[in-house]
């Protein structure tokens, strides 16, 4: 029976001398990593100084600007314009212009020129030359049987307000 014991001993004594730890391995590298020599580091890149500019093209055309809108708010520019908040606003100015759509136009008796005007919810609206519609108080200025021509009044971005020339075109009629 102690030989069964001495024998089962040395077994296990050989079963955990064999399995070696593996952290005792991990820090091991650890240990060699440490003793290496350091990476140099790779000095910074030389920047090239860049001359200063002086912009003395003020009275050009901005290139932050889209040409059209450069070209409006210049011819604009003179003018002091100014919403008129006071007047009692009508049915077609809560809607947005991109989402009216013209539907057509009749010639009343005197000689002028009604136009057809479709909401988003589908009513129907009557307008001519005088009426505003729009978000931004956009007065109709002329009605031909395709087109219906407007002035915004729109911020200019510095504490003011310009005209901007829009227009309503007929697209073409529900069959």
């Amino acid at each position: 029976m102690k030989m069964k014991h001495i024998a089962l001993f040395s077994m296990m004594g050989l079963l955990f001398a064999g399995c070696d730890s593996r952290i005792d391995a991990v820090n091991q590298e650890m240990a060699n990593i440490r003793n290496q020599a350091p990476l140099p580091i790779e000095p910074a890149p030389d920047f090239t100084t860049v001359e200063t500019f002086v912009y003395a093209a003020h009275q050009l055309k901005s290139p932050f600007l889209p040409s059209s809108l450069a070209a409006e708010l210049k011819i604009m520019a003179g003018k002091r314009v100014y919403p008129n908040f006071n007047r009692q606003q009508q049915p077609l100015e809560s809607y947005a212009l991109e989402t009216l759509n013209m539907k057509g136009s009749m010639r009343n008796q005197s000689g002028g020129i009604t136009a057809l005007i479709q909401t988003p919810d589908g009513q129907i609206e009557r307008v001519q030359r005088g009426s505003y519609m729009g978000l931004n108080q956009g007065r109709i200025i002329n009605i031909t049987p395709t087109q219906i021509d407007l002035i915004e009044v729109i911020p200019d971005g510095r504490e003011g307000y310009v005209e901007r020339p829009r227009s309503l075109i007929l697209i073409g009629l529900a069959p």
